[in-house]
């Protein structure tokens, strides 16, 4: 699957997407070595911090289904100017997983960009953090 179609998956995610408060949909679609897709939107709640972001969703059904390794990308998308990267508990989330995933975060036009996830979460605590 290229970037572009999975890009192109996680905005497909929109329609699904829960967004009442914030007006501010956002799709995710998290690709894995065997070819699986496991996509997400974000669904927000009237107790804000019940809110789960698109990228949380998709790595719950991944986790859910027996998918906790081989995970190569993910893509964002959100319909802002600026370009949609996950916050701070999906960075964490994912590095528990996937330290060098690649994150493609793309903007509401359409364009996107890519970075490690382990630049996003430099020094980030993960399993290998515990170990004594």
């Amino acid at each position: 699957m290229t970037d572009l179609e999975l890009v192109k998956k996680a905005f497909d995610m929109h329609r699904f997407s829960y967004v009442p408060y914030s007006h501010f949909p956002v799709g995710a679609a998290l690709l894995c070595e065997d070819g699986r897709v496991f996509t997400g939107c974000n669904v927000e709640n009237a107790a804000y911090g019940s809110t789960i972001c698109a990228e949380r969703t998709a790595l719950l059904k991944a986790v859910s289904e027996g998918c906790r390794e081989g995970w190569t990308a993910i893509a964002i998308a959100g319909t802002g100017e600026d370009y949609c990267w996950p916050c701070g508990a999906c960075r964490q989330m994912l590095y528990e997983f996937a330290p060098h995933l690649r994150v493609l975060a793309a903007r509401g036009d359409g364009q996107f960009q890519q970075v490690e996830l382990s630049q996003l979460l430099p020094m980030g605590f993960g399993p290998k953090s515990l170990e004594k």
